[in-house]
């Protein structure tokens, strides 16, 4: 290597270290030596992945939507849940089981994969089996997607 390559390579790491430096110090509180009054504290800052602000919000926010269903994390627990006691074979008890795991909308479950789906179904303690023999999630899809009448058609009437 050359003396040019070694010297731009250790600003490079010098420029590095001092950046993280920056990056990790914590501020320093401003001491103000006046007998004015302070000034107003800065309104809170507003909260992350809010979908439609702009393009780094609407990023966070795809980010949550894909990694939940990875990690088994509600991306969004202040939605309403969904009556999952319209699949057929799933009561009230079932539906408290899923809610316990973390499953509350349609779309959790249209969107299990056969590993997922055998995996889920060995936690359902009591409803194990359910899963598959009465095709929840084949239910689920119709229900995800409104398609009453492909639901209907398929598992009869909704009641």
């Amino acid at each position: 290597m050359s003396n040019t390559t070694l010297i731009i390579a250790a600003v490079v790491a010098v420029l590095a270290v001092v950046g993280l430096f920056l990056l990790l110090r914590t501020p320093t509180q401003r001491v103000q030596l006046s007998d004015s009054a302070p000034p107003p504290a800065a309104p809170k800052p507003a909260p992350l992945a809010k979908e439609g602000h702009g393009v780094v919000d609407s990023a966070a926010a795809a980010v949550l939507d894909m990694a939940g269903p990875v990690i088994g994390v509600d991306a969004h627990p202040d939605l309403p849940a969904d009556d999952l006691t319209r699949i057929k074979g799933l009561g009230p008890k079932a539906q408290g089981v899923l809610n316990g795991i973390g499953i509350r909308h349609f779309a959790q479950i249209a969107a299990l994969d056969p590993g997922q789906a055998a995996e889920l179904d060995a936690r359902l303690g009591a409803f194990k089996g359910r899963l598959f023999r009465d095709r929840w999630i084949d239910q689920a899809r119709y229900l995800e997607q409104d398609d009453v009448a492909g639901f209907e058609k398929e598992f009869g009437k909704l009641g």
